[in-house]
């Protein structure tokens, strides 16, 4: 057996202090992360306070008073930046009303929904608990999450299908079911006016279906075009997923931490600095940090406490500062998208932003990390103003991904407004339309783009 032995290694390693640990993950935090730290912070030191909580103010008519932007002209799209200002957000009344009814307001379930209109049946109190208890077992998409007979393996079997048959039959009609083919079985089963072949494409043929493969279930059930259309029009009134009417999934607000805008040819950044409260030192933690006639043990807890306070306020201002600068620096690089819209955005590393405003790669991309900007064109997360040039273009004028993805959209988009329903646009097309625009990809890079756009294939497209 080897033996054991001590031995010394030399070797560097880089230990951060909780204050520079604290001051990187305050750099990272968006505006609205960042104002549930400082009340943490606020809790734990004393020595901190909060001198004007902004935040308040936010939610009233906050319209006097504002400083005029500081603003810095660009003499063409593509020109040199020059200086441009910022100014605190300047919210809206109507649309923060709306907001805060929208947050208190909770939507109905559809478990809720569907025990409401249950719970009118005139069934037996065993018959109820047992709908209860089926209802429960749904999923958002209105299917069954544990199949019924092994939740309910004790019922007898057609009690418990008679149940079942009740729950399927309330709003919306198809829940309590296993899969969407039975969703929609039992819906085309419970309308008096579903055609007659209905049942037997949804029973028999819907892989079919879904591929488009309607010659087969024509010759499969001895169905002639005119009819079809109408069974097929039928079943695309059908919901494959009922439950989803009623998803109680939380809409997610993004807040943006800045907004850019031209105005008379001039970039105007404005920094959302309106949800971060003033802070400032507790006058008598500061006073009593310098006394030389308390206790030593006194007056070190009040200076250590000072000092985090002084950190932590600088740590905010630096990381607004820093913010600024990157997104000042964004302006310059991509110009032309807050001009001229998504399709102008230009190819942009998180290297180009770190030696413009002369930090390293990772401090930017924390910075850029989970923050929004408001824009005329949308709210756009600052990461996505990072994009790598598209291969095969041509080198005097690069696309980005992000734009070509945006050209691929328009062209999607204006799909259904040529004359005389001209059949969908297959990827091989848009690859063709891509290079007479001076964009040259491959098909499958098209398909890739499309489905980073949740765009469906021609095939998908025509079925709509």
């Amino acid at each position: 057996m080897q033996a054991q032995r001590t031995a010394l290694v030399a070797e560097q390693k880089q230990i951060l202090s909780p204050r520079m640990l604290q001051s990187i993950k305050i750099l990272a935090l968006p505006v609205a992360e960042l104002t549930e730290a400082i009340q943490q912070e606020v809790d734990a030191n004393p020595a901190l306070e909060i001198v004007e909580d902004r935040s308040a103010d936010s939610l009233e008519s906050f319209s006097e008073d504002k400083t005029e932007p500081q603003t810095g002209s660009i003499e063409d799209h593509e020109g040199e930046y020059s200086d441009s200002g910022y100014r605190s957000w300047d919210g809206d009344e109507n649309s923060q009303r709306k907001f805060i009814e929208g947050a208190i307001a909770l939507p109905e379930t559809l478990q809720e929904h569907l025990l409401d209109q249950l719970r009118m049946l005139n069934i037996p109190a065993e018959q109820l608990a047992l709908g209860e208890r089926l209802i429960q077992n749904l999923d958002d998409n209105g299917f069954n999450i544990i199949p019924p007979k092994e939740l309910c393996g004790s019922t007898p079997e057609d009690e418990l299908r008679a149940v079942v048959a009740q729950i399927q039959g309330l709003d919306p009609c198809g829940t309590c079911t296993a899969d969407y083919q039975e969703s929609l079985l039992v819906q085309a089963s419970l309308d008096p006016e579903a055609p007659a072949e209905a049942l037997p494409i949804l029973r028999d043929h819907l892989p079919e279906l879904e591929k488009g493969k309607h010659a087969e279930i024509k010759r499969a059930l001895g169905m002639r075009e005119p009819r079809y259309s109408v069974v097929r029009d039928y079943i695309k009134t059908l919901s494959p997923f009922p439950g989803r009417l009623f998803s109680t999934e939380k809409t997610r607000y993004v807040i943006p931490d800045l907004a850019i805008r031209v105005e008379d040819n001039e970039f105007v950044i404005e920094l959302n600095d309106e949800l971060i409260p003033v802070l400032g030192v507790n006058p008598f933690f500061a006073e009593l940090s310098g006394r030389t006639d308390q206790k030593k043990d006194t007056v070190a807890f009040a200076k250590r406490n000072v000092e985090k306070a002084r950190f932590f306020i600088g740590s905010i201002q630096q990381r607004n500062a820093t913010l600024l600068k990157v997104a000042k620096s964004i302006v310059v690089h991509q110009a032309r998208f807050f001009v001229e819209g998504p399709t102008a955005m230009q190819p942009l590393s998180l290297s180009d932003i770190a030696d413009d405003i002369g930090v390293h790669e990772t401090t930017v991309s924390r910075v850029v990390n989970g923050k929004y900007v408001q824009t005329e064109w949308g709210i756009f997360e600052l990461r996505r103003f990072f994009t790598n040039a598209v291969p095969g273009t041509s080198a005097s004028a690069p696309h980005s991904k992000e734009s070509v993805k945006e050209v691929i959209r328009n062209i999607l988009a204006e799909e259904d407004t040529r004359e005389g329903g001209s059949p969908k646009l297959t990827d091989r097309e848009i690859v063709d339309m891509l290079a007479r625009r001076d964009i040259t990809i491959a098909r499958r890079t098209v398909a890739k783009y499309r489905n980073e756009l949740a765009l469906d294939s021609s095939y998908g497209r025509h079925k709509r």
